[in-house]
């Protein structure tokens, strides 16, 4: 089986390799190629990947190149995991925000429609080769934000597209072991977009543990989520959200900890990464693994702080996340082995209020045929409306991509509810398209 990951310098693809290195199972993974624009950067994770291959049998072949087609030729299963802009752009779309006084992180809110609206371009662009070059391949889609990007790819590739993110697993990984109970036997009642879903039920032999976890305070605030929202407002609700939707109940406190923090995730990351791409002599994959570390270990520090919470948990630093699943989604569709996982997908009317054609975070039921998203029960209430109201931004940011319109761009960051005001909304655009060179796009009205 051959895999062609595009973003192929980024920083957590020695991730993926070291999952498919630990795959001994029949019809695995034979042939990685590396695509990059970055030379320097995609020579630094070769260095990290051969050093990883050393001594393993039958490891799986790393090519390296700089050409698209030749990337996709042949391939079974394509990631994509580009980042437009680099860490640079980033920066940009983070300090920006800030300075207007909304959250900028670079999935959510302002800075989340920027880093859209500077990937989405390019993101269709890429969706119309491969179904030209690779039509047979199924893409798997890390770039964020993952869902918007997944939606757009989609009018190019169909249901071969399929978003993932690592966050609903380790939400239900850390549920269940503060549940005391193997988080491989729960079945996870969980809905919404990337970045904005509710875990609303935790089913094992048919039994909800949900009313159990609410009731024990010591479990409930056992876990990262439960010390972010608080026991009182998880209660409240009656459920436990998605670790990004402390943007939205604690919008106040996260964004005044955010302009206490001085440096933005994103130029934390610069000199993060820095280092490690320069790092010259000694162990690659060591000096992969401390930056890996570090980077974890400040991953939604400001969100932390705001929620008066301390340093996670060690087992929260470990890997096993997003690799994991799209290695177990690569393997149903490839192997026929049948799986559940909560994917980014089409909803085909599976989720109220949302449309057929609306990309949703929901468990799928995977298989050679694809995944396809499970019934679930519909949103309701203020989970509804923010949902619906997040998923209208999404379409005017595609809007915007597609058709060059300034307006819709306009009206995906004034109506995001994140963004408290039109005048605002209008200093944020204008802003990002003075920084960012890749907003050019961009004209009148239409």
């Amino acid at each position: 089986m051959r895999l062609t990951i595009l973003g192929g310098g980024g920083f957590r693809v020695p991730l993926v390799y070291r999952a498919l290195l630990n795959d001994r199972g029949s019809g695995r993974v034979t042939h990685v190629t590396l695509h990059d624009l970055d030379e320097s950067r995609i020579a630094a994770i070769g260095r990290v990947l051969a050093e990883l291959a050393d001594g393993v049998a039958d490891a799986p072949e790393v090519t390296i190149t700089t050409d698209l087609d030749e990337a996709l030729k042949g391939a079974d299963f394509v990631f994509s995991a580009i980042r437009v802009g680099g860490l640079q752009g980033r920066a940009v779309d983070e300090r920006v925000a800030i300075e207007e006084g909304v959250i900028g992180q670079e999935t959510v809110g302002a800075g989340g429609i920027a880093y859209g609206l500077r990937t989405l371009p390019f993101a269709l662009e890429l969706a119309k080769r491969i179904a030209a070059v690779a039509p047979e391949a199924w893409v798997i889609n890390f770039t964020n934000p993952a869902g918007m990007v997944t939606e757009a790819m989609s009018r190019h590739l169909g249901e071969r597209v399929i978003g993932i993110c690592d966050s609903p697993v380790g939400l239900g990984r850390r549920v269940a072991m503060a549940l005391g109970v193997d988080p491989a036997a729960v079945r996870m009642d969980y809905a919404g977009l990337n970045h904005l879903g509710w875990l609303r039920g935790v089913h094992v032999d048919g039994r909800d543990l949900m009313p159990r976890l609410l009731a024990d305070e010591q479990a409930l605030t056992s876990f990262e989520e439960g010390k972010l929202f608080g026991a009182d407002w998880l209660r409240t609700i009656g459920c436990v959200p998605n670790e990004y939707l402390h943007y939205y109940y604690f919008n106040r406190e996260a964004v005044a900890a955010s302009r206490a923090a001085g440096l933005t995730r994103g130029a934390l990351l610069i000199e993060q990464q820095r280092r490690f791409y320069g790092h010259e002599g000694g162990s690659a994959v060591a000096a992969w693994e401390d930056a890996r570390l570090e980077r974890e270990s400040t991953y939604m520090a400001e969100n932390r702080q705001a929620a008066g919470v301390g340093e996670r948990e060690s087992c929260d630093l470990e890997s096993g996340g997003y690799e994991q699943v799209a290695l177990a989604l690569m393997r149903a569709i490839a192997l026929d082995e049948r799986t559940t996982l909560i994917l980014n997908v089409r909803g085909r009317g599976t989720l109220a209020p949302l449309d057929d054609d609306a990309v949703v975070e929901v468990p799928c039921s995977v298989d050679a045929g694809g995944a396809r998203p499970l019934a679930v029960g519909p949103l309701t209430g203020h989970a509804a409306g923010l949902v619906t109201t997040v998923k209208a931004v999404e379409r005017s940011v595609i809007e915007a991509a597609t058709g060059g319109s300034r307006a819709a761009a306009l009206r995906a960051l004034a109506t995001h509810p994140l963004v408290d005001s039109v005048a605002v909304a209008g200093r944020l655009l204008e802003r990002y398209e003075a920084e960012l060179p890749q907003l050019g796009y961009l004209r009148g009205k239409a």
